[in-house]
């Protein structure tokens, strides 16, 4: 058996993990790369691979950097199968299509301002190839399935990150090789906490927080309230970017939960994403898959998802409309890292306001907006606008729904014996301080891949 990295080696996002076992080709994930204008363009560049020569993909979960390349893939001439957790693969329409929307919105925004003699803009794929992909998708129960392809066996475990999200375990030719996906933290509210491990003779493991360790989760939740209070005080709007899955439940899982506290009631909540109910819809279908408090929060008085101030809003119209309230909204709305998405229109009308609050509650990737911001950009540049922020920031990292530096150590401890492993899905500082750690704490030096490099399980 043996592995090639193709994407997620030396950067967080894009994953993608060619696997050669039994005489089958196999791909683990087929994510966009995200950040930088210059680094998405890396998402038009060939497969280094035959695409049409795959056996199959298996997907760790939903996002859009493990998932997102997919119809790209088909147009490559992939046609092989595309194995999920059963979650997932009923997440991958509502994340797919909403791609393919914003795709072809801004190629259709840069073809407005095409200078002459420029070529036109062309989408990284459409809704008609995200339909062709979705023909593909077989969605799979977490646990054991043999003879997923001859010879080799796959196993799915619950990886606690988002709902459906899988570690994925294969077995062929004598060897087992593990892929962690993106693990959450313990404790993390709706999900299940990550399963372990028994075995591996290779591990790919993510890294993302391999650096650093979260703030209680206590003190966040706290610190959220705080911030909401002041907030109201000063008579601002609250922007937060968010994943339309994952973190936007979350956060509505903590507004449910301090209703009375935190004095919700006042507040005019917008989950502003054509997504949104659908995603509810997929939450509804698969209960089997929170922990015991998450099964009674939704059972009671406010049901998260049905906040009685809560607006859902679709229409292009309704959003635009939420930029009209001067204060006392609470706006969440995607995309996480404020790289695209109707965050966007909402950044550019609310950042020049001093009374307003941005709170980012998840990773911002090196070269994305949201990164800029936290960073403490006093200016930025939206839909080719020059925009002066004088919003107030608040990073909120307790609320991440990647495991941290202690997080990860305690999920690879779990495995006996420490196994060789391969740390990805992590920015260079991240993956050698968590490199470090391990090597000093088991004496396994980890290696750190880069695109192109293949290893032996």
């Amino acid at each position: 058996m043996q592995v090639q990295f193709h994407g997620a080696a030396g950067q967080v996002t894009g994953s993608m993990h060619l696997v050669e076992a039994a005489g089958r080709r196999l791909l683990l994930d087929c994510g966009m790369v995200q950040g930088s204008p210059e680094a998405e363009a890396a998402n038009f560049a060939p497969f280094p691979f035959d695409a049409a020569a795959l056996d199959a993909v298996v997907l760790s979960h939903a996002h859009i950097d493990h998932c997102g390349r997919l119809p790209r893939l088909v147009m490559a001439g992939f046609r092989g199968p595309i194995y999920a957790q059963a979650a997932t693969a009923d997440l991958l329409p509502i994340m797919l299509l909403d791609s393919a929307s914003l795709q072809e919105s801004d190629a259709e925004r840069a073809n407005r301002r095409r200078r002459p003699g420029q070529p036109p803009a062309v989408p990284l794929y459409s809704r008609q190839d995200v339909q062709r992909t979705l023909e593909l998708v077989r969605p799979l129960p977490y646990g054991v399935h043999p003879a997923l392809l001859p010879g080799i066996d796959l196993v799915l475990r619950d990886a606690g990150h988002i709902l459906g999200s899988a570690s994925v375990e294969l077995r062929a030719d004598g060897r087992i090789l593990v892929f962690s996906g993106d693990l959450g933290m313990r404790g993390t509210p709706i999900l299940r906490d990550p399963e372990p491990v028994p075995a591996a003779d290779l591990l790919l493991l993510e890294s993302t927080y391999g650096d650093r360790n979260h703030r209680d989760r206590e003190a966040t939740v706290q610190e959220l309230g705080e911030i909401l209070h002041a907030a109201w005080r000063d008579g601002g709007n609250v922007l937060i970017p968010a994943f339309a899955v994952g973190r936007t439940q979350e956060l509505l899982y903590w507004f449910a939960r301090h209703w009375d506290d935190w004095g919700m009631a006042r507040w005019r909540i917008f989950l502003d994403s054509p997504m949104a109910s659908k995603v509810v819809q997929v939450y509804d279908r698969h209960h089997e898959l929170f922990d015991a408090e998450a099964r009674a929060a939704w059972r009671g008085t406010p049901n998260p998802f049905r906040l009685p101030n809560l607006h859902v809003t679709e229409s292009v119209e309704e959003s635009m409309a939420i930029n009209r309230i001067g204060g006392g909204a609470i706006i969440i709305a995607g995309n996480g890292m404020a790289n695209g998405g109707r965050i966007l229109h909402h950044m550019r009308q609310h950042l020049p306001h001093r009374q307003t609050r941005i709170v980012f509650v998840g990773y911002q990737a090196e070269g994305t907006l949201g990164r800029r911001l936290v960073e403490g950009a006093r200016w930025v540049r939206i839909h080719g606008h020059d925009v002066q922020v004088n919003a107030q920031r608040h990073t909120v990292g307790g609320l991440s729904a990647h495991a941290d530096q202690q997080g990860l150590l305690d999920w690879y401890a779990g495995i006996a014996p420490p196994p060789p492993l391969a740390l990805v899905h992590g920015e260079e500082r991240a993956r050698e301080a968590l490199a470090g750690e391990i090597l000093t704490r088991h004496g396994v030096q980890a290696v750190l891949p880069r695109p192109g490099l293949v290893l032996d399980v």
